[in-house]
């Protein structure tokens, strides 16, 4: 049985937009709504480059990353052809409004996959 981890109501999620959930390991996951209220949770890292998917226009059941503007897919986290790759979902329930996640999920589910580098620290990766 699952235990299910309340994030927040369905109308702290910008319409159009998405909320952050930090995790003590690995990368946050970003939690979407559409104009349909529907909720979506795919961890925030663009499977091309790392780009916050956070950022990104939701539109439909996509959400466009904020940096080359890949389109991914809100229900599988995959990207749409003819862009490839998929970031990990995350399964979300909504009960009378409030927004849970899998508790077990959020501890274990895709924390071993590494942190984008963006800005001067990727330059400097790139030296190293």
């Amino acid at each position: 049985m699952n235990d299910w981890k309340a994030i927040c109501r369905v109308e702290d999620i910008p319409v159009l937009g998405a909320r952050r959930v930090a995790r003590p390991k690995g990368v946050a996951v970003a939690v979407f709504r559409n104009d349909q209220d529907q909720v979506f949770a795919l961890l925030d890292r663009c499977p091309h480059r790392g780009g916050p998917l956070s950022q990104g226009i939701v539109f439909g059941t996509s959400v466009a990353c904020p940096l080359h503007n890949r389109v991914i897919g809100l229900d599988d986290g995959c990207a749409k052809a003819p862009d490839e790759g998929c970031t990990p979902r995350f399964a979300v329930r909504v009960e009378a409004g409030t927004v849970y996640l899998d508790a077990a999920e959020l501890a274990s589910h895709a924390t071993d996959l590494p942190k984008p580098v963006a800005g001067p620290a990727l330059k400097a990766a790139a030296t190293a």
